[in-house]
């Protein structure tokens, strides 16, 4: 109830009053004007289901690849009616586990070819269990530049504690044929606070990764989600909230093993090795979001397509765009957007900066204010630098404050496939 109060009280000085925090039910959507835009294709398919795992997912189903697959391939047009042949500056590809439905992924980027002009890397999420040489040839073939493996742990206990369906050993060869196949960047995810665990544990599985020369380390917590109405949703409500002070200890140990290690922060998350081109499935400022369950975020408007796998099919196979919840952003609010992801990427051009807020606009000068005041920033000549200090309060405020948007909002989509307004 604080953290609620709180949050409406520092959106509502920040936001002002016109930003209304309102989703509602998605008419017809006036877009904007575009001529460049990343993307997001959502899979929600997943052989495995993890007991850990919010996102908007479900057991494969062999019978609904065709038709899936199908309303992705009208969802696209829509988009190509709508804008034409615009940019596509990015592709992430995303889940459930993509790599589920690998051959599809061929026919889509195929697709968004011929329709758009791809300029950018094109990005891949992949489980170990879901990863061997013909997937890695197929993913090379059509032209996936970064993937990132969501290994979690190389220790069997934690592995099994999550519900993985593969052992540390198999983590272990995946790692290395991943990395044998010359591909950009090879990011993988690691866990930590998981139940009993320490920091040798923690510490014992960077080691793993860092000699195994893994180009970016991705390290998180269990997040908020098993502690909320996602979590009973999932059935994890036994999980307790990790202890604040053990998450300290170890994000700061963890930092300082990944810089003393010859890797680089670039997000509140993510350390990556010199020269290797960064892998980050959240930092875009603008994209269109493919696919059930997938969000858009174009100047101006944000918005959910529906959850539900059926309707999305439904909608997108009578060719009816297939969003569900739409939520209109102020230009004030796009400039503290910006901000907040900027924050996340731990450094912000000050050029870019003063583009963008007003020399003198106290609000701004408040906030930054607090932040020197409590070591949160150091500044360069060209730059403000988050100290690890500031990493880990970021990394805090995504967890009490920013997730607890997420879960409100996913929580009703996930029950309702057509919400009619969800209030945050």
């Amino acid at each position: 109830m604080i953290i609620n109060l709180a949050t409406k009280i520092v959106r509502r000085f920040f936001a002002g009053n016109k930003q209304k925090f309102v989703f509602v039910k998605s008419e017809e959507i006036e877009m904007p004007a575009l001529n460049k835009i990343d993307m997001y294709i959502h899979i929600p398919f997943c052989k495995s289901m993890c007991p850990y795992c919010p996102y908007n997912r479900i057991a494969y189903n062999k019978e609904m690849v065709a038709p899936y697959l199908e309303a992705i391939l009208n969802e696209i047009d829509l988009y190509y009616q709508k804008f034409g042949k615009i940019e596509i500056s990015s592709v992430y590809i995303g889940g459930g586990t993509p790599t589920n439905l690998i051959d599809e992924l061929n026919i889509i980027l195929n697709s968004l070819r011929e329709k758009f002009f791809i300029s950018g890397d094109i990005c891949i999420e992949t489980s170990p269990a879901d990863f061997n040489e013909d997937i890695i040839k197929k993913l090379k073939n059509m032209g996936i530049d970064l993937i990132s493996i969501g290994i979690q742990s190389f220790d069997d206990k934690y592995l099994n504690i999550l519900g993985r369906k593969y052992d540390s050993k198999k983590a272990e060869e995946v790692v290395k044929l991943a990395l044998s196949a010359n591909f950009k960047s090879v990011n993988i995810d690691l866990m930590f606070v998981l139940p009993d665990q320490n920091s040798r544990n923690v510490l014992s599985d960077l080691s793993k990764a860092s000699k195994l020369g893994v180009d970016q380390i991705t390290t998180y917590p269990l997040f908020t989600f098993p502690y909320t109405s996602v979590g009973q949703y999932l059935k994890l409500n036994k999980i307790k909230m990790p202890n604040i002070i053990k998450r300290r200890k170890m994000y700061r140990e963890i930092h300082d093993y990944c810089i003393e290690n010859d890797y680089k922060q670039v997000s509140v998350w993510s350390f990556i090795k010199e020269s290797t081109p960064r892998y980050s499935s959240v930092t875009r400022d603008t994209y269109i979001g493919i696919g059930a369950g997938a969000c858009s975020s174009l100047p101006g408007i944000f918005y959910f397509n529906t959850f539900s796998v059926t309707d999305y099919i439904n909608s997108a196979l009578n060719k009816k765009l297939p969003a569900a919840i739409t939520m209109d952003i102020t230009s004030q609010l796009a400039k503290y957007y910006w901000l907040y992801w900027r924050f996340y990427d731990t450094k912000i051009s000050k050029k870019k900066f003063e583009e963008i807020f007003a020399p003198k606009e106290l609000k701004i000068k408040l906030l930054f204010s607090i932040l020197k005041a409590m070591g949160l920033y150091k500044e360069t000549k060209d730059e403000f630098v988050l100290t690890e200090r500031g990493a880990f309060y970021i990394h805090l405020l995504q967890n009490y404050f920013v997730l607890n948007y997420i879960n409100k909002v996913w929580t009703i989509a996930k029950r309702e496939a057509w919400p009619k307004k969800i209030e945050i």
